[in-house]
C-alpha cells in the first residue's frame, strides 16, 4: 500500500505506474483517493475547530457558575452538548471516508522499480543469466510421474479418490528424496545465517490482506468455514505476519529467517491442474526465506536472496537460469521480482522452481511493521524468496539425475540425507 502523502503529491507518477502494469481500469482510483483525502482533511479540520470551541465554552461554564449565572451556564452546557453530537457525527463520517480511502489504496499497485522491464505478461519476462550447462542425454527422459512410478514412488489414482485432482501420495525412496531435499535446503540456509522457523499453517484475514493483494487472495487461499482463518499458500504469509504491529530496533536488523511449511493453493483459473503430474497442485511443501530490513538495504538483500536459491540448485548440479519479471507479471505489492527456472532435459527448456521478490514497505504499511530509529519510527522493507519446493524440485531433480539404466543418481551433497545412498534403483 502506498503512502497517501506520496499519492497526494505525485498523482501523475502513480497513474503512470498503473499504466506500466497495464491496469488502466484502476486509473480513476487515484483521483477518487485525492478527492476523498481532501474531504477527510477538511472534516478533521472541522472536528478540531469544534473541539477547540468546546474547550473554550467549557471554561466559560466554570466562570458563569462562579458568578452565579446558572441560567446562562445551562445554555452554554446545551451548546456544548450539541457540539459533542456534531463532533461524534463528523468523527463517524471521518471513519467512513478513511475506510473508503483504504479500500481504494489497497488495490492501487506499488511503484515498480525503474529497472523492471515493461511488458504485459510472463511471456515478456527477460532472461538475465544462466548457471550451469544444460544437458540433453542421448537416451529418453520419461515424464516425471513415469519415473516416480518406476520406483513405486507415487500414487495419483488413490489420491484422486481421497481428495480429488491436484493431490498425490509419495512413497518409498521418492518420498524419502522429497524429505531429504527439504532437510538439505533447511541446513543450507541455516549455514548461510538464516534462523530456522516452523510457523502457523493458518492465518487470520487481517494478515492475509496484509501480505497479498485481494486478487491473489481470491485466486489462492482456502478459507476455513465458520472461522476467520485461511490455509497459507506459502510460509511467507505467516512469517511476515509474525511482525504485525511490531517495532524493531535498528540494531536488531536485518532479520533473516528460513521457514518450512506445507502450502495450500486453490490455483483458481490455473491451467494444468487436471494433468497427471505434480507441477501444479493444491498441496505441496516448501522451504522459504524472508528478510525484514532497513529500506536502504533491501535491494542488496534482494540480490543475495535469489543467489542463495541458484547456489542451492547448483550444489545439486541442476542447471538454472534467472528471469526478470516484467511489469505486467508483478503482483501489486511487488516492486521487483526474479524467477529462478530449472532445466528440464525432457522438455528441453527451463521451468519455474522459485521466485524472489522485494515488496519494499508495502506489506509493512498494511501490517504496521516499523523500525525504531534514532530520529523516529519508520516502515521496514520485507522480502521473500523460495529456497526450494520439492514437487517441482523433484521433477528437475529426477530428470537431471536419471541414468541410462533407469536408476537416479544422488549427488554427494544429498547423500547424508538419504542414508548414504548413492543412487535410487528400481
Amino acid at each position: 500500500m502506498l503512502d497517501i502523502k506520496f499519492l497526494r503529491e505525485n498523482p501523475d507518477i502513480v497513474k503512470e505506474n498503473i499504466k506500466k502494469k497495464f491496469q488502466d481500469e484502476k486509473l480513476p482510483l487515484v483521483d477518487e483517493v485525492i478527492d476523498l483525502d481532501l474531504k477527510n482533511r477538511e472534516n478533521k479540520q472541522e472536528v478540531e475547530a469544534m473541539r477547540a470551541n468546546k474547550n473554550k465554552l467549557s471554561k466559560e461554564i466554570g466562570g458563569l457558575m462562579q458568578q452565579g449565572k446558572k441560567e446562562e451556564a445551562e445554555k452554554v452546557k446545551a451548546e456544548v452538548a450539541a457540539g459533542n453530537d456534531k463532533i461524534d457525527e463528523l468523527t463517524e463520517k471521518g471513519r467512513e471516508i478513511e475506510e473508503e480511502i483504504k479500500k481504494r489504496m489497497m488495490v492501487i499497485p506499488n511503484i515498480i522499480d525503474d529497472s523492471v522491464p515493461i511488458g504485459k505478461d510472463d511471456s515478456e519476462n527477460v532472461e538475465l543469466e544462466k548457471f550451469g550447462e544444460p544437458v540433453v542425454p542421448d537416451y529418453e527422459i520419461p515424464y516425471h510421474t513415469d519415473i516416480m512410478e518406476a520406483f513405486d514412488g507415487i500414487d495419483l489414482e488413490a489420491a484422486r479418490d481421497v481428495a480429488g485432482n491436484g493431490f498425490y501420495y509419495l512413497m518409498g525412496d521418492i518420498a524419502r528424496l522429497h524429505s531429504a531435499i527439504l532437510s538439505y535446503a533447511r541446513d543450507f540456509m541455516i549455514d548461510r545465517g538464516f534462523k530456522y522457523v516452523i510457523p502457523p499453517f493458518m492465518i487470520r484475514s487481517s494478515v492475509a490482506t496484509g501480505v497479498m493483494s485481494f486478487e491473489e487472495m481470491d485466486a489462492m487461499m482456502y478459507k476455513i468455514e465458520g472461522e476467520d482463518l485461511y490455509l497459507i499458500g506459502t510460509s511467507e504469509h505467516s512469517m511476515i505476519g509474525k511482525f504485525i504491529n511490531s517495532h524493531t530496533k535498528e540494531e536488531e536488523l536485518p532479520i533473516t529467517l528460513t521457514s518450512y511449511s506445507p502450502c495450500f493453493r486453490k490455483e483458481k483459473g490455473a491451467h494444468g491442474i487436471e494433468e497427471r503430474g505434480v507441477y501444479r497442485i493444491h498441496q505441496f511443501e516448501k522451504q522459504e526465506m524472508i528478510v525484514v530490513c532497513k529500506p536502504e538495504e533491501s535491494m542488496d538483500w534482494y540480490e543475495k536472496m535469489w543467489k542463495n536459491t541458484v547456489d542451492l540448485f547448483r550444489s545439486l548440479d541442476i542447471p538454472v537460469r534467472t528471469l526478470e519479471c516484467c511489469s505486467g507479471d508483478l503482483a501489486d505489492l511487488k516492486v521487483k521480482s526474479v524467477d529462478v527456472e530449472a532445466w528440464s532435459p525432457r522438455q528441453k527448456k527451463y521451468f519455474e522452481v522459485g521466485s524472489c521478490s522485494n515488496l519494499t514497505d508495502a506489506q509493512a504499511r498494511r501490517l504496521n511493521i516499523k523500525i525504531k530509529g534514532e530520529e523516529g519510527n519508520y516502515f521496514a522493507h520485507t522480502l521473500n524468496n523460495t529456497v526450494v519446493a520439492p514437487p517441482r524440485m523433484l521433477i528437475c531433480f529426477l530428470e537431471n539425475n536419471l541414468q541410462e539404466d533407469g536408476s537416479v543418481a544422488i549427488p554427494e551433497a544429498l547423500r547424508p540425507y538419504m542414508g548414504g545412498m548413492e543412487k535410487i534403483t528400481k
